[in-house]
């Protein structure tokens, strides 16, 4: 319950903490949570965000906010909580130590830390922030959840160099953490350099035995209608073009099983039988010597 002697705005946003918790946790109400929480923020006002103490104002916007990222992401709108907490704070700099907390380990789970980059570099140079008793935990998790996650090596490397909350035993383990991350990212990336090499190297294999086939094909081709035009120079060489291009399409493109190339398999076997009713005819018979 809000404490004796308070103001009736901080009081008033107090008492809608509580209805956002238990229609959060209770009901299950997270579109009314939500509301209890924008409500209660609009009241407390920009100005609320200083101060100590379990039931100062600061704390209870705070509290606030907590339960309102909780209800957006319960909702699947957890890409509006940076957006949505910046109405209430303005500057990333005066994010409260809690509500960065969340911010991290929240766009970290959901594979987006990219979002928390500049929003954690900034909240981190704030000299404000540099006094509270929370900055190096949280300058280690947006280093372990951030930075080494994006790869950057060297932004993380100079934010432990510059942090003057870390003694050198401190600053040495960070940097240890750093050059461990970046083998594992070296190694990583050779591995899947390897596993490119290796399928473009499949598929210059398949390519090329399709490619050798093709050329067998079109060879073989080649001496039939060498051998034929010198026997038959009045055979029917369109048709026999147009059935050998069918051949080609059931072979090379077609699959003989499928329905699809039941119509082709008949013409191609239509425009054989005339091409061998054509040879066979007494035209193209050879002359019969005594």
């Amino acid at each position: 319950a809000p404490a004796a002697g308070w103001s009736p705005l901080p009081a008033q946003a107090a008492s809608l903490l509580e209805e956002a918790a238990d229609l959060l946790v209770l009901h299950r109400d997270f579109a009314a949570a939500l509301e209890r929480c924008e409500a209660g923020c609009s009241i407390l006002g920009p100005g609320s965000g200083t101060g100590s103490g379990p039931e100062s104002p600061a704390e209870v916007k705070c509290s606030l906010c907590v339960v309102g990222i909780q209800a957006l992401a319960e909702m699947n709108r957890w890409r509006e909580v940076l957006s949505w907490l910046l109405r209430y704070y303005q500057f990333p700099g005066h994010l409260p130590p809690k509500i960065l907390e969340l911010c991290i380990l929240l766009y970290s789970k959901v594979g987006e830390p990219q979002v928390m980059l500049e929003v954690g570099t900034t909240w981190l140079r704030n000299l404000s922030n540099k006094t509270l008793p929370e900055y190096s935990s949280l300058m280690e998790l947006y280093l372990l959840h951030v930075l080494l996650p994006l790869g950057q090596f060297k932004a993380a490397e100079e934010l432990v160099d510059s942090c003057d909350v870390l003694n050198s035993e401190q600053k040495l383990a960070f940097l240890k953490t750093i050059c461990d991350s970046q083998c594992q990212w070296t190694q990583q990336e050779e591995m899947h350099s390897t596993d490119e090499e290796e399928q473009d190297k499949a598929t210059e294999t398949v390519l090329g035995a399709l490619s050798q086939k093709l050329l067998t094909m079109l060879t073989l081709l080649r001496r039939t209608l060498r051998s034929m035009s010198s026997h038959f120079y009045l055979f029917p060489y369109k048709k026999m073009l147009l059935a050998t291009f069918l051949l080609y399409l059931v072979v090379v493109r077609l699959d003989p099983a499928s329905p699809t190339s039941l119509p082709f398999l008949c013409k191609l076997v239509q425009l054989f039988r005339q091409a061998w009713a054509a040879v066979l005819s007494p035209i193209h018979r050879p002359p019969i010597r005594d």
